[in-house]
């Protein structure tokens, strides 16, 4: 078998553990899963309605996605043609690292941030510049330094993803602009809709001023459609000109073409779901402080902890007890559930935190 000799390093992903397995492995009834960042508050009740409305299964659906083009464009006050579509977010890191990494090319990207970064940068055998975070916050000046004529990529994670922490307005503008015109700086925003910061960037804005920025967003967390994985980039008309080359016809289901137009319409939801996000993050914040638990204030619907004990006990200790989460590192990352399914955490986490970690049994 010829493979890619930098595949031989990289493992295909492993997501969360499913409901469904946890069930069956730890044989528990009720499982809560807060491990996929996903929007425990479901999707639009439009969404099933418009859905009804679709027939005749056998034929293709719109490549281009126009008519969610159109309402995408208009919702964004951008041109259509700056819009690119994709099987979510996951689908467009791979157009995007297909399209403009190689062997003779470097990435730059923070040490601690969403994986598909690297994973995909590794595939194209490009040059990988990791830069540490600093207090769990981007390092844009360490970034900066890292870039040279053969970076062809930045990723920013904003939201980053997994400690929540955001790049502000000023300083992601004074990095843009030290940035070399040729070198491609992608904003990964996919949970923009959860943001609440009042000096969060307008990248829309910064779109119209900055030829190399290329936005990311995706209707699977704020809208509640990570069921149906569409997600879109949002840059320069030229760029997405090239970018459209790698992407794959016929990439996103009608269906989720229609849920997402749909999803537009329901404004409330989103907004509705925003706040009681915020909500839940004061119950994990409260915690953290009365426990002296260190964590990092997020925009996200996530929070990071680094509990001092290891965080796979931890993660043990909650799974056993029906409650996934997500180890990552140093920490585990939570997403943020309904009001009493962060209570049932939260009150596991103070368990824990006070008996230690007797009666863990280890799973694989």
């Amino acid at each position: 078998m010829k493979v890619k000799k930098q595949m031989l390093s990289l493992k295909a992903y492993e997501p969360g553990k499913s409901i469904d397995n946890v069930k069956k492995e730890l044989g528990l009834t009720k499982i809560v899963n807060l491990a996929s960042n996903e929007n425990p508050f479901g999707c639009s009740k439009k969404i099933q309605e418009a859905l009804q409305a679709i027939s005749n299964y056998a034929r293709y659906p719109d490549s281009r996605a126009e008519d969610l083009r159109e309402k995408v464009a208009n919702h964004l006050g951008v041109n259509e043609n700056q819009l690119l579509f994709s099987s979510g977010l996951d689908e467009m890191i791979q157009m995007i690292s297909r399209s403009l990494l190689f062997p003779e090319t470097n990435v730059v990207m923070a040490s601690l941030t969403f994986p598909q970064f690297r994973h995909h940068a590794v595939i194209e055998d490009a040059e990988i510049r990791d830069v540490p975070l600093k207090e769990g916050r981007h390092d844009l000046e360490g970034m900066q330094i890292a870039v040279d004529e053969q970076t062809s990529l930045v990723w920013i994670c904003n939201p980053n993803n997994p400690t929540g922490t955001y790049v502000n307005e000023t300083e992601l503008r004074s990095f843009l602009e030290k940035i070399p015109n040729d070198t491609i700086v992608v904003l990964d925003e996919a949970y923009y809709e959860y943001v609440t910061a009042e000096d969060y960037p307008d990248t829309m804005k910064l779109i119209s001023e900055y030829d190399n920025l290329l936005v990311l967003r995706t209707f699977s967390k704020g809208y509640g459609l990570a069921a149906f994985r569409i997600g879109y980039a949002i840059g320069h008309e030229e760029l997405m000109r090239k970018l459209d080359i790698g992407r794959l016809p016929f990439n996103t289901s009608r269906f989720a073409q229609i849920a997402a137009q749909a999803a537009l319409t329901d404004k409330e939801f989103v907004k509705e779901s925003s706040e009681r996000n915020f909500e839940g993050l004061q119950q994990f914040y409260a915690f953290c402080k009365e426990y002296k638990v260190p964590f990092y204030p997020s925009q996200g619907n996530f929070i990071y902890i680094e509990p001092d004990k290891k965080p796979e006990e931890l993660f043990q200790y909650l799974i056993q007890r029906g409650y996934i989460v997500r180890p990552i590192k140093d920490g585990i990352r939570i997403t943020v559930g309904t009001k009493e399914d962060n209570e049932g955490l939260i009150k596991l986490l103070k368990e824990f935190l006070v008996n230690g970690t007797s009666n863990i049994k280890l799973t694989s």
